[in-house]
């Protein structure tokens, strides 16, 4: 098996000059430690998504019984609100790219306040489009960021050192079964990056979602089962390893697996399908343990977050098909689950990524049925700003495409369960204080 990076040149944006506070540099990309994305690339192809529904995920932020307060900016599709009840507090701010206010979602959040996202739900003729909101004065300021020659394109995550991940596609289908590619950006040029394996889905399907400091990106393949293999790439040495549940069947009979987020401990957050009807999500940890994560009554847990203070992020569905509802999470291995909603849509929300500030991004549903991009801050601190403006970096240079020296290395765990994205169902060791697990992203209607 070998790997082709396929690069291709072109100016990204230059977070550096452009950031409030000068960015150092991962979810897409810039999503710091472990912001994962649960989006699916919606008219691109099925992202991490566990055999049953789509992820919202989310930070402690609160939901039911709280008071909530909104003003709106008309200028930038903005609004905020805080949310606040007996089970903590974040304030919400509405981010809508103007291109598409009807559907948007965030996916990665850095340390230096720059977000990862995308807009356009993925349908034929509104193809999904990748962007970073980079934190500036007077607002945060909309850089596109799309690969060349791409119909659709989606930025999950970042790192804190200039790195961005994601996947692209070059359909726009109707039946949205489209084909998805990995991809990162490093030093203005994108490559594309897909697993070394002969047995792919049709159309294929590539996703990275996470990346750390140390340039180490996760994600996940499709293969010819239909079922979801979760990996590791490392950016500089283009090595592969695979992510799995400890203990779990190998090959064919694996459970589906996601792997969405990854910190700067190494640590891999994401789900798996525990069951053929029931998905967690996990925490698997660099040391090899594997913490399974399901909200207590829930029919479906996802995580796709989590930070250098292992707080993960997710989404967990309660009830069952026109009963069922979404709710975002976050979760400590001290204090166990918290249950947030953004207040304009509770009950259709889905925290996206988490950075170690405690600040979340992720989407919710409307009472029109849009899909709005939100970010959080602890509630206390000063709400985020809107949006101030457009910038679209032009690519410059033909791709090019070189084979790698040696065959990627592709290692499977052999500790204790520990685990990261999407789709498989392993079982594994819960947490000391909290009750069961939980999950990640996915990408209909959304690339991820």
């Amino acid at each position: 098996m070998t790997y082709k990076d396929q690069v291709t040149g072109g100016r990204a944006p230059r977070w550096r000059q452009v950031s409030r506070r000068g960015r150092q540099a991962g979810g897409i990309a810039v999503a710091v430690a472990g912001a994962g994305l649960m989006a699916t690339l919606t008219g691109c192809g099925p992202l991490s998504v566990a055999a049953t529904g789509t992820p919202h995920g989310g930070h402690s932020a609160t939901t039911g019984g709280h008071q909530t307060t909104s003003s709106t900016s008309s200028s930038s599709s903005t609004s905020s609100s805080t949310s606040s009840s007996g089970r903590g507090a974040y304030s919400f701010t509405t981010l809508d790219n103007p291109a598409d206010p009807t559907f948007n979602q965030l996916l990665g959040f850095s340390n230096e306040g720059i977000i990862a996202g995308y807009f356009g739900s993925g349908a034929i003729g509104h193809p999904n489009k990748g962007y970073v909101l980079v934190r500036t004065r007077a607002g945060f300021r909309i850089m596109n960021e799309n690969f060349p020659g791409s119909t659709q394109t989606q930025v999950t995550g970042l790192n804190d050192v200039g790195v961005t991940v994601g996947f692209w596609s070059t359909q726009n289908t109707q039946s949205m079964s489209n084909n998805n590619f990995g991809f990162y950006w490093l030093d203005g040029r994108f490559h594309s990056v897909n697993f070394p394996t002969g047995d792919n889905a049709s159309p294929p399907v590539n996703q990275l979602l996470g990346v750390n400091d140390s340039d180490i990106a996760v994600g996940f393949y499709t293969n010819g089962q239909r079922s979801n293999r979760g990996y590791e790439f490392n950016i500089r040495t283009h090595q592969f390893s695979r992510v799995s549940v400890p203990g779990a069947p190998s090959g064919t009979n694996g459970p589906s697996l996601t792997a969405a987020a990854i910190n700067n401990s190494g640590d891999v957050a994401g789900f798996y399908n525990k069951t053929s009807s029931q998905v967690d999500g996990f925490l698997k940890l660099r040391s090899g343990r594997f913490i399974t994560l399901a909200y207590p009554g829930a029919s479906m847990t996802q995580a796709t977050g989590v930070n250098d203070f292992q707080e993960v992020v997710g989404t967990y569905t309660v009830g069952t098909g026109n009963s069922a509802v979404t709710h975002g999470f976050t979760w400590t291995p001290e204090r166990g689950f918290k249950s947030v909603d953004d207040p304009q849509g509770v009950g259709a929300t889905t925290v996206n990524g988490v950075n170690d500030h405690g600040d979340l991004v992720g989407f919710y549903t409307d009472s029109a049925g849009n899909t709005d991009g939100f970010a959080a801050v602890p509630a206390g601190q000063t709400p985020l700003p809107g949006l101030i403006g457009t910038t679209t970096p032009k690519p410059t240079a033909t791709p090019t495409t070189t084979m790698p020296t040696s065959t990627p290395a592709s290692t499977m765990p052999t500790a204790t369960p520990t685990s990261t994205m999407p789709t498989t169902s392993p079982t594994g060791t819960g947490p000391a204080n909290p009750q069961p697990s939980g999950g990640a992203p996915t990408f209909s209607g959304h690339n991820s």
